[in-house]
């Protein structure tokens, strides 16, 4: 076998359609174009969406969606999560440090997700209202 003798597998490849070659073909003529028009013509096309000056669809819906720029800075963290932290105080480095919240983060809150079995300090973190209630009666506390 040589490289110049290697073809693709019979019935892989389909053969290109050969317009205008008469009538009878059911390509003739205007070779499957229709009659005039842009799309008729040699080189004229237009972009994608294009509605011939008509406000393309894609404009005419509304925007969907939002992407805040604070949810970065901004992290959850569960109270079951806490309780595999070992640090006296627990405070915003001691989460990032234990892989918790993100690198990127400035403040920290701390949801009720779990229970919390051993008491713990927390320093500048905020706390939902049932998380504050398990963590002192837990036996941590809060420190600002």
């Amino acid at each position: 076998m040589r490289l110049n003798n290697i073809k693709p597998g019979a019935g892989s490849r389909r053969a290109r359609r050969r317009v205008g070659r008469g009538a009878s073909s059911g390509q003739g003529k205007t070779c499957g174009r229709g009659v005039k028009g842009q799309r008729a013509r040699k080189g004229g096309y237009h972009k994608v969406g294009f509605e011939g000056g008509q406000m393309p669809l894609q404009r005419r819906l509304p925007k969907v969606g939002f992407r805040s720029a604070m949810k970065a800075t901004r992290a959850e963290v569960r109270l079951h999560e806490l309780a595999g932290i070992d640090a006296a105080v627990i405070d915003l480095a001691a989460l990032k440090k234990a892989g918790i919240v993100n690198a990127f983060a400035d403040q920290a809150k701390v949801v009720l997700s779990g229970e919390l079995n051993k008491p713990v300090t927390l320093k500048g973190i905020a706390a939902t209202k049932g998380a504050r209630a398990a963590i002192t009666a837990a036996g941590g506390k809060f420190e600002d």
